[in-house]
Formats: structure tokens, sequence, C-alpha cells
């Protein structure tokens, strides 16, 4: 696949070469009939035209591969899984997207931000940073093949080069923000105000920016998380601040309950072709955004929000508090998994400041999109790398977790009537000692997943079941789950700093080594690190440096990424001539 992409990329570098040494006209007409609909130069008209249908195909990719992954484990190999075509694809085009906004400018500067590449040639800041988005993610697929080599099949959504991909589609939606944003300053008819058509798809294109920033999520909305509770409403408030008071700034009016519908709509849309009849995999669910999104809206009343900075980090602190509370009553109603009240004073104590430093980089950024001067370079770049910090340590601390010493569940097994052939059972569990968890913990349950993707599996491939509390340390299944076939059925225990689990079924599997774990009538098991058995394909045998330095890298890269948008936007708002706070105040009202 890396050398069919080579080849088509040199294809591609050879109709560059062509339309930049004026021997073919066609790629110049299609740019310019497509800016001549927009009012865009054809610099920015084209190229958003290939990121808009290939973005949507890689997030199909993206949650079908989840999907697939959840229903029926590893794949047999980096081209056996269909989705990884339609991510390969997606990721491509979008690169090829980046790097069409660079090479169509032949006769002008593409505005006063734009970074010289030779003597006659310019490229603009959001085609830069696009095609480096582009270029990061598709990193990613190489080096996910070699991660893999190394480590082994770590069946995660968070294995770092699974990031990569997904931190590049998601945050080249800021590339997109911006190309469009030095579009709009050199729109080939000036004297046209903006149409409401350019309103939909700036909004349509921050409803992309809050989906890209959300697939970081999606463990949980399948109901397969593999890390602490408290991560899923720190990243819901990270996705919202960034995308919503951004929008709110450069939009206006009622703008974020756009951004908002537009998410649901193509979340549903992906959702119900991949757990629908078509592919009939896992379903999954998603965060609303809702209730932030009003909270932003209600806050934008207030004369605050002339000071975008300082009325972000307020929005951001609104939106980890009420905003938080009104998306956990969407989220006890469709997860598997809701917010119990124990979890709050963490929730509270990781969403609040990573909110806050959320909102501030979403005010910075609609401050940028609105024309309006961003405080001075090293103000805002305090504040950047203050967010990061914070990120980073909400990160670590969301990570820390504990495995109990010398625990152990006794497990009673009572037959269930069979389906489609395969073996259920109901369980009878209790835990010793019996005080190992409180009276309301994030979740004990049995997870039964990777038992193959079909409607004659039992649940898809997926079935998760909330044990009922009969007293302290004894818990009682309240559906039957199953424990035959290629399942991996295990019991899950999370409750604070806990985070553990313990097999009650997995299959033999030659391919790793590794000997069956029957499900026997009644057993008594020790509680385990919940990593080697929800990624038991994954090796540990290398040195212990190994994966470190390796992290390190995949951070190192990612790092240069947020560091490239940041000096994106900081280069457009410098170059860029200033508008006035109130001549820009509510842009809705002038579409």
């Amino acid at each position: 696949m890396t050398g069919a992409a080579g080849v088509l990329a040199l294809v591609l570098l050879w109709i560059g070469y062509l339309h930049r040494n004026r021997r073919i006209t066609w790629l110049q007409t299609v740019a310019d009939r497509l800016g001549t609909y927009f009012n865009q130069p054809g610099w920015v008209a084209l190229p958003l035209a290939l990121f808009l249908a290939t973005i949507l195909t890689a997030l199909l990719g993206f949650i079908w591969d989840v999907s697939l992954h959840v229903g029926k484990g590893r794949d047999a190999g980096p081209l056996a899984n269909p989705a990884h075509y339609f991510i390969l694809v997606g990721l491509f085009f979008l690169f090829m997207a980046g790097m069409a906004a660079i090479v169509l400018p032949l006769d002008e500067k593409p505005g006063p931000a734009a970074v010289r590449i030779t003597r006659t040639w310019y490229a603009p800041v959001g085609g830069i940073l696009l095609a480096g988005a582009g270029l990061y993610a598709l990193i990613g697929f190489p080096l996910d093949d070699v991660w893999h080599r190394i480590f082994g099949q770590d069946v995660t959504l968070w294995g770092p080069t699974h990031l990569m991909l997904i931190g590049g589609a998601g945050f080249s939606l800021i590339g997109v923000l911006l190309l469009e944003f030095e579009g709009r300053h050199n729109r080939p008819r000036p004297e046209e105000a903006d149409s409401r058509r350019m309103w939909l798809l700036r909004s349509f294109a921050f409803g992309g920016l809050l989906i890209g920033l959300s697939v970081f999520q999606v463990e949980f909305d399948f109901g397969v998380q593999q890390f602490r509770m408290v991560f899923q409403p720190m990243l819901i408030v990270a996705a919202a601040t960034v995308s919503l008071v951004a929008a709110r700034l450069v939009l206006g009016r009622f703008s974020t309950l756009v951004v908002v519908g537009f998410a649901v709509v193509v979340r549903t849309v992906v959702a119900l072709l991949v757990g629908g009849p078509i592919i009939d995999a896992p379903r999954n669910v998603f965060p609303l955004y809702l209730g932030i999104a009003l909270v932003v809206e209600v806050l934008a009343l207030l004369p605050l929000v002339r000071r975008p900075v300082l009325w972000g980090a307020l929005c951001g602190l609104a939106a980890a508090t009420v905003g938080l509370w009104l998306e956990s009553l969407w989220v006890d109603a469709m997860f598997v998994n809701p917010w119990p009240a124990s979890i709050w004073p963490e929730l509270l104590a990781m969403s609040v400041p990573v909110g806050i430093a959320g909102g501030v980089i979403g005010g910075m950024l609609g401050t940028v999109l609105r024309g309006e001067p961003l405080p001075k370079p090293a103000v805002r770049r305090t504040l950047v790398v203050a967010a990061v910090l914070i990120v980073g340590a909400a990160v670590a601390n969301g990570l820390s977790h504990t495995v109990p010493e010398n625990a152990t569940a006794t497990i009673a097994l009572t037959e269930a009537p069979s389906q489609n052939g395969e073996r259920m059972v109901f369980a009878d569990v209790r835990i010793d000692p019996t005080d190992l968890v409180g009276d309301d913990p994030e979740w004990i349950e049995i997870l039964g997943w990777q038992g193959g993707v079909g409607s004659e599996s039992p649940g898809r491939g997926l079935v998760v079941d909330r044990l009922e509390r009969v007293e302290a340390g004894h818990y009682v299944s309240t559906a039957p789950v199953p424990v035959s076939g290629s399942w991996k059925t295990v019991l899950r225990v999370q409750d604070g700093r806990i985070h553990t689990a313990l097999p009650v079924f997995m299959p033999a599997d030659p391919g790793i080594g590794a000997e069956e774990v029957p499900a026997l009538n009644t057993f008594t098991r020790p509680f385990v690190p919940e990593i080697t058995v929800l990624q038991r394909e994954r090796s540990f045998d290398y040195p212990s440096w190994l994966f470190g330095a390796a992290s390190l890298v995949v951070l190192a890269c990612s790092l240069i990424l947020v560091a490239a948008l940041s000096w994106g936007a900081g280069r457009v708002n410098d170059r860029y001539p200033h508008t006035t706070r109130s001549a820009s105040a509510e842009p809705v009202a002038s579409a």
C-alpha cells in the first residue's frame, strides 16, 4: 500500500509540476470554477472541496475500524481490514488537499501571510498546515505496522501511533479554517458580502473540528474504554471548549447549535452505517454537546465576550461544571457506563483546568478567525504552553491507577439458553476482600467482546453487562454473557484509582501462543492489570526503555504539529489587517 501511495504521489507531483510550469490549464480551470461559485480563490475552493469529501471517508473508515476491532479482534494484517482502505484514502487525499492549496497559486501571492517557497512561488499558511497535518497522520500508518511488529497488537484506540492517525485528521480542521480565512480576504469579488452559503460551510468546518477532537473518546462510545472513567468528561470538555468557543466568536448568534447539529447528523449517519444492516458491526453512541453549546450561547450575552480570551476561560469553567452536568443527563440515558456521583470530585479537578485551557485556546482561535489582534507573542505563547501542560497533567493523572494485591473473585456460572450455538451463562460474583470497591464504583461489569462480527453472533461481537449489587462484595449478572467460541469475556472493576480485571473465558490463541482460560462452573481467580486481558495480543518481550523511547518520539511529533498550528495562527494574525471588535461582533447578522 505504501508503494501504491508512492506511485500515486509521483503522478500528483507530475501534475503539480506541469501546472507550475504552465503546461496544463485544466487544474486552474477547475479550481477557478469552484472559486467563482463560492467567491473564493481557486487555491481555497478546490482544496476545501477535496477535503470535505475525504475527511468524511476517513471518519467512516475510522469508526468502522474501531467497531471491527471491538467485535472481531486483531487484524490478520494491515491490509486485511477493509476499513483501513477508507482511512488511508481519506488521509491521503487530506494531504493532497493541502498540497493543492500550496501548488495552485501561480500569478499571485496568496495573501500577506503566505510563505515564500521560491522567488515567485508563495503558499498559503492554511495549505501548509493542512498538508502537514495530513502528512503527520499518514506517517502513522507505516509506523503503526512497525509498532505492532515490535510491541504486538495493542488493540486500543489510545496506542501512540493510533493517536497520530486520528490526531492529524482532527487537527487538520484548524488548517482548513485558517485557509478559508486567507481565502475570505482574497476573494475574486471582494465587494460582495459573505453569503449564507459560506456561513453554513464555516459552521460545518467547526462541526468537523468538534467531531475531529471527539474521536479520542470513541472507546467510551462503544463501552469498551480501557482507561479510567474520568477521561471521558475531560475529553468531552476539551473538544467542546476549543470548537464551540471559537465557533461562537466567529459565526455569531446560535451558531453553536448549528455546529452541534451538524456533528450529530454526521455521527448519526456514520453510526447507522456501521451498526446497521449494511456493515452489521457493534453499535456506538456519542456525546451530544448540546448542554455545553447552550452554556456558551448564554455566556455570549455578557459584555465580557468583547474580551475573547477571558470570555473563553469563563466559558471553559462553565462548560466543565454546568455544561458537563447537562451532558451527564445524556450520558446516563444513552451510554453503557453512566457517571456515578462518586466520580464528580476528581471529574471536576481534571475537567475544570482543561476546560479553562480549552476555552482560552478557543478564544484565541476565534480571535484569529475574526481578524482581531491576539495578545502579545510572549503572552500567547505562554498561554499555549500552559494549555499543553495542563492537558498533559490531566492525562497523567487519568493514567494513574492501582491494581489491588491479593484480591480475587470467586465466580459461579449458571447455564443460560444458548444463542446461535454459543454457550451463554449467568454469573454470581463474590469479590475478596469485600470492601475492595465502594458502594458507587465507576463500573463492575462483565465484558464479552471480539466474538465475531455478524448477526449470527450474539451482541454482534460485543456484550456488556453491568452487574447488580446484592451486598458488599457480592454481585450478580443481569443478562447472559457468552463464554465459548472466539469470545473474550472478562470481569472488569473500576473504582477511583482501582482499575483491574480478571478473565472469565479466553479462547486458545495459537497465533500468540496463548492457552485457553476455561469458563468452569465455579472458579477463583486473582485480579490482574486490565491491559493483560484486554490487550492479550500485546507483547512485553522488549527492553524496558524501548516503549518509553518510542512513545516519546510520537509525543515529539505531536508537539511539533501543535507548535506548527500555533505558528500558523500567529502568522496569519500578525500579517493580516485587524478589524475592530464592534465591527465583527455578530457576523451572522450581516450574513
